[in-house]
């Protein structure tokens, strides 16, 4: 299980709010709607969306940083829990009282995994088949690959020998399609079953156990929020197999938003014969009213953490080139940083930070930026003429005054062109941080991998392309003041 820092819990912080979370899919964002208008009547309530996969949703919730999410019974107990068979209710309540967690109402619908293949494959029919068929290339979703009740126990179970390749949930039903792969995991309640004309592999064995969505919640949430909890208390059972399959397919087929398909099933209860909503084109989606916020918060985020890195790495340059004896171990060190997976990196950071969003993205995004900083003013300062070092000395100059007057203007542009080199990488990697719910053009990105929708997807990567373009210009335009200023 995670670890806490002894930082004082997100929801003393954020007062009266009822934080919802939801996982990086489809139905996971309608549902974190769903609760959000259902609470908001009764109290402010935000949804931090597309946090990722259970883990990190998970360390969100007991860091305090979520108050509740849609769960399913089957990853509770085997993701949260660690069973390796399926638990009762009552079972399941005691071990999550013991994380300051509970589970309750039922919403009303089962949506367990399950393996396709395309319709035109009329050999395969059930699970128990896949194993005559040792070519078959399998693109299953990286959680599924790892998860205790997925691909590892699901293979032992079968006797499967294929090797699965990780693929995006939200791209896999394309990649299907195009016979880039033959069998994808997929969920029972997912609108694209239909719409690409799978054939849903009969579980013989039943391996598969029943994921009953449910909300998970933190213990102090009915005091805090009694009623706001007694309105989410009203979806039980509300939500039927057939109602989740037409928002899911509202949402990925309509081209409908999440937050009006959950507006809409809560005013009428229903997603049935409802009219399609045309798509919105891709300028319509560029240009949407979340740009600005969206910029802004990218924005911050990478200048907070450039500054950050220039306040915290130019010290550590200086050491590094007037050190002979610590410049290999300091270089070592921030070159480590740099190789470690960003995504991993978020994931260790929620539950040492106990919270997610900005502070946690924006430890993330100084890592990074770190290497070409440090490097750089290493690398300028050791390349100043040791002529120019010793007349400045012998003019009476002290080191402190050599190193303000001669050493760091004279490497200004070399320093100049790392900052230039972090703060472009800081727009591309500032991305993740929607993945925490810290905001950013990754937010669109996340929505078009979970929608396998290419014009969000594009929508996010053009603006974040633009922007390092625009910065690089910027600090192209600061390094010729800087060369001109010192020539004057």
């Amino acid at each position: 299980m995670f670890v806490f820092s002894a930082a004082a819990p997100a929801h003393a912080r954020d007062g009266g709010i009822l934080k919802v979370g939801s996982k990086r899919f489809t139905e996971s964002y309608i549902l974190g709607e769903i609760l959000r208008q259902s609470a908001a009547p009764h109290v402010k309530a935000e949804h931090r969306q597309g946090l990722g996969n259970t883990a990190i949703v998970l360390a969100a919730l007991q860091a305090g940083s979520i108050d509740v999410y849609a769960e399913y019974m089957g990853t509770i107990a085997s993701e949260i829990l660690k069973h390796d068979q399926a638990i009762d209710l009552a079972q399941m309540r005691r071990e999550l009282a013991a994380l300051g967690l509970g589970v309750a109402v039922p919403l009303g619908f089962n949506n367990t995994y399950a393996l396709a293949v395309r319709g035109d494959e009329k050999a395969i029919a059930s699970l128990d088949q896949l194993a005559q068929h040792p070519a078959l290339k399998f693109g299953l979703s990286h959680e599924f690959i790892g998860r205790i009740d997925g691909w590892p126990g699901l293979a032992a179970r079968y006797g499967l020998p294929q090797r699965p390749r990780g693929l995006d949930h939200g791209i896999a039903y394309e990649a299907l399609a195009q016979r880039q792969v033959d069998v994808i995991d997929i969920y029972s309640t997912d609108a694209k079953i239909r719409q690409y004309g799978l054939r849903v592999l009969a579980d013989t064995q039943q391996y598969f156990p029943r994921y009953d969505a449910m909300l998970l919640y933190r213990l102090d949430v009915p005091a805090r929020f009694p009623a706001a909890w007694q309105a989410l208390q009203g979806l039980q059972g509300r939500i039927g197999e057939g109602d989740m399959i037409a928002m899911n397919a509202a949402v990925e087929i309509d081209g409908k938003t999440f937050s009006d398909v959950a507006r809409q099933w809560l005013a009428s209860g229903t997603q049935a014969n409802k009219p399609a909503a045309a798509r919105s084109k891709l300028l319509d989606k560029l240009i949407g009213d979340d740009l600005w916020s969206l910029t802004r918060q990218h924005v911050t985020l990478v200048l907070l953490s450039v500054a950050l890195a220039c306040l915290i790495g130019i010290p550590l340059g200086v050491l590094a080139a007037f050190s002979a004896p610590l410049r290999q171990t300091v270089l070592a060190f921030v070159g480590v940083l740099q190789t470690v997976p960003s995504l991993a990196l978020l994931a260790i950071l929620i539950p040492v930070l106990g919270m997610i969003g900005t502070v946690p993205a924006l430890v993330a995004l100084f890592v990074y930026a770190l290497l070409p900083i440090v490097r750089n003013t290493c690398t300028g300062i050791l390349q100043v003429p040791q002529g120019l070092r010793m007349a400045a000395l012998a003019l009476g100059l002290s080191r402190r005054d050599r190193l303000l007057h001669v050493d760091l203007p004279l490497a200004l542009p070399v320093m100049l062109a790392g900052v230039k080199t972090a703060a472009v990488m800081s727009v591309g990697t500032a991305t993740i941080a929607a993945f925490i719910g810290a905001g950013g053009y990754g937010e669109r990105i996340t929505i078009g991998l979970a929608l396998n929708d290419n014009d969000m997807l594009l929508a996010g990567a053009i603006p974040a392309a633009v922007l390092a373009l625009l910065t690089q210009g910027l600090f192209e335009l600061v390094e010729r003041w800087a060369v001109a200023g010192r020539q004057r």
